[in-house]
């Protein structure tokens, strides 16, 4: 399973996102059972995509739609992303 860069600073998410042309970042906070839950089945489905570099921040929700993430339209809006860059 892929693991996560555990970034802390801004400056760090900065740098990250810039050094790399695909970058994922999992925003979650210490007792999230949503954000925790979901966790290994993103990292499980950025196995299709190797070339996303995966960065995670402990941090604070401030806007949430909704506890249920349809992972199937999630892991077709990353493809699509994916496949367009990387062409």
């Amino acid at each position: 399973m892929r693991q996560f860069k555990n970034l802390k600073r801004m400056e760090e998410v900065n740098t990250f996102v810039n050094n790399h042309e695909l970058s994922f970042l999992y925003i979650s906070r210490q007792g999230c059972s949503v954000c925790h839950g979901l966790l290994p089945q993103v990292q499980t489905m950025m196995e299709h995509y190797p070339k996303i570099k995966l960065g995670h921040i402990d941090g604070k929700e401030y806007l949430r739609e909704a506890r249920i993430v349809q992972m199937d339209e999630f892991n077709h809006k990353v493809s699509k992303v994916y496949y367009g860059v990387l062409g």
